[in-house]
């Protein structure tokens, strides 16, 4: 049974799904000490998957520590799409990877796949580390492709990111919860939020084999100029929408047509 007192306090906290939050305290939370010592940092605005230590997403439990990016649902838009692309033995390569989640949710059930995840955030490395090698994965810490080994340029299929795109000035604008409590390098996407967008797209024919894709997540209201950047790095362009999120896939030649649109 939930404890009304601590769901009492969470509601008084502001926690909308404050039942659901204090159950899974209770299911994580080893003692009562730990329950408390939790609805504490809860209540103090910490994110609830900081709290916990892990996280939901694509159906996968996934290791999340303090001061690293939480995985957001949305970003579940993009798995889909990369496993379209992902076949047995595909080289899968995660950048801005913060936990690991996204690579290790593409790859997942497929056969022989090689995945690498780059973050330039020690902390991210650490828990993607976590996340990432028990499922025989790699992962690299350094400034986008930087952080990759050289040897994977020209050969990768699949290259999927979901990059800081927020606006330098919107960032006071965010919730609490990530405002404060996730890194800003996971956040700052520089002046219209696009800034590791097209550092990214730039680079990428350079490491994607003849075939491969590039996939980007980022707001819809960025959609067309995400996608002007990718065409003229020499992808084809695809804008895919749900109503949660927006992703430009670049395909090499051969794999797509220019400014396809698709919701």
């Amino acid at each position: 049974m939930v404890d009304e007192g601590i769901v009492a306090r969470l509601r008084a906290a502001g926690c909308v799904f404050a039942e659901d939050e204090a159950r899974l305290i209770h299911e994580t939370a080893r003692d009562a000490g730990e329950v408390e010592a939790m609805v504490v940092r809860r209540v103090a605005g910490e994110p609830l998957e900081h709290v916990l230590g892990w996280a939901e997403f694509a159906g996968l439990r996934v290791a999340v520590a303090p001061g690293v990016f939480v995985p957001r649902h949305r970003s579940e838009l993009l798995v889909d799409l990369a496993r379209r692309h992902t076949r047995p033995g595909a080289v899968v390569v995660d950048l801005c990877c913060g936990t690991g989640a996204l690579g290790l949710a593409v790859v997942r059930g497929i056969d022989g796949v090689e995945l690498h995840a780059a973050d330039v955030d020690p902390a991210a490395v650490a828990c993607a580390r976590r996340n990432v090698e028990p499922a025989g994965g790699r992962v690299h810490e350094g400034d986008l492709f930087d952080a990759l080994p050289a040897e994977l340029k020209g050969r990768v299929d699949v290259l999927l990111a979901s990059p800081p795109y927020v606006p330098t000035a919107a960032i006071a604008l965010m919730p609490p919860e990530a405002r404060d409590h996730e890194p800003r390098t996971a956040l700052d996407g520089g002046g219209d939020g696009l800034g590791l967008v097209r550092r990214i797209a730039t680079a990428a024919p350079d490491w994607l084999t003849e075939g491969g894709v590039l996939l980007l997540e980022l707001s819809a209201a960025q959609a067309t100029a995400a996608a002007d950047a990718v065409d003229e790095a020499g992808l084809a362009a695809a804008e895919h929408h749900d109503d949660d999120a927006t992703v430009i896939v670049g395909a090499t030649s051969g794999t797509g047509s220019r400014h396809l649109r698709s919701g």
